[in-house]
């Protein structure tokens, strides 16, 4: 019988990335356009890799895309899958295992997010400094593989501060708008209550989103550096003044691809 181990090991032979990449990046709701970008792209499928979850939310289409910017040697995640769609901590953390496997050193995780902080608007950017697991679950629940990590890692600096400051200068060269703030991860699939986002404030959030980190936890297990970006895409509840839906979120996030692409290209290309 295969370990999880096991399972991550057949994936990256599977994909069988002859050049090694160094940095992977994960695109977040509506952001997949950044591919376009990818010089000398191979796209594969999540289908068609051995064990990987494949996402059945609309804005992730669900390709691993291998490839170049500039001289940087990337792989890059176009959509992933959420702990709200039933997977277990495990399956939504499949995907990074597998990218270490194929040897990024650099994790470049995008995500839409809503505003909690009542100074950032839609379309935003906010570079991640720390986040708020409010989830009562963790990938690194269970037993440890020692293969993957330590038992008890430490977060200090889940966000690099070096990535972080690439992510800034990325930012000035888009000329884009960019925040910096604390990302807090809540199960959805609802969108939060105004009561729910005041509390968020008084915790310390900026965004708050449904995603990004149980991926950011595994990738840290395994030493990899993280770097984290937020879209913002809608004004929280009891901040906006209309009712939020997953339109809203596509439609800011396809608004804002332009000044998106050049700052993941700068970033991609400095994290290198």
């Amino acid at each position: 019988m295969s370990t999880y181990y096991d399972q991550v090991q057949e994936a990256v032979r599977a994909i069988n990335a002859v050049d090694r990449p160094t940095v992977g990046v994960v695109l977040g709701s509506g952001l997949s356009a950044f591919v376009e970008q990818i010089d000398e792209p191979r796209v594969i499928p999540y289908r068609n890799i051995p064990n990987f979850p494949v996402s059945n939310v609309e804005g992730h289409k669900g390709d691993l895309v291998l490839g170049k910017i500039g001289a940087a040697r990337i792989v890059v995640m176009s959509g992933r899958v959420h702990y709200y769609e039933g997977h277990a901590m495990s399956a939504v953390t499949f995907p990074i295992r597998v990218l270490a496997g194929l040897g990024i050193k650099t994790l470049l995780v995008t995500n839409a997010a809503g505003a909690v902080n009542e100074a950032f608007a839609p379309g935003d950017f906010m570079i991640i400094t720390d986040h708020l697991n409010l989830v009562a679950d963790n990938p690194l629940r269970g037993a440890n593989d020692e293969r993957f990590g330590v038992r008890f890692p430490d977060f200090t600096e889940a966000y690099a501060k070096t990535a972080r400051d690439k992510l800034r200068e990325a930012g000035q060269f888009a000329r884009a708008s960019v925040r910096e703030g604390v990302y807090a991860f809540l199960p959805g699939p609802c969108y939060e209550t105004p009561a729910e986002v005041r509390m968020l404030r008084t915790l310390g959030a900026d965004a708050v989103g449904m995603s990004t980190v149980p991926e950011v936890i595994a990738a840290r297990h395994m030493g990899i550096t993280v770097a984290g970006l937020s879209v913002i895409t809608n004004s929280a509840a009891g901040i906006s003044k209309t009712t939020l839906s997953h339109d809203e979120v596509k439609e800011v996030a396809g608004r804002v691809q332009k000044p998106l692409r050049m700052m993941l290209a700068r970033a991609v290309q400095s994290l290198a």
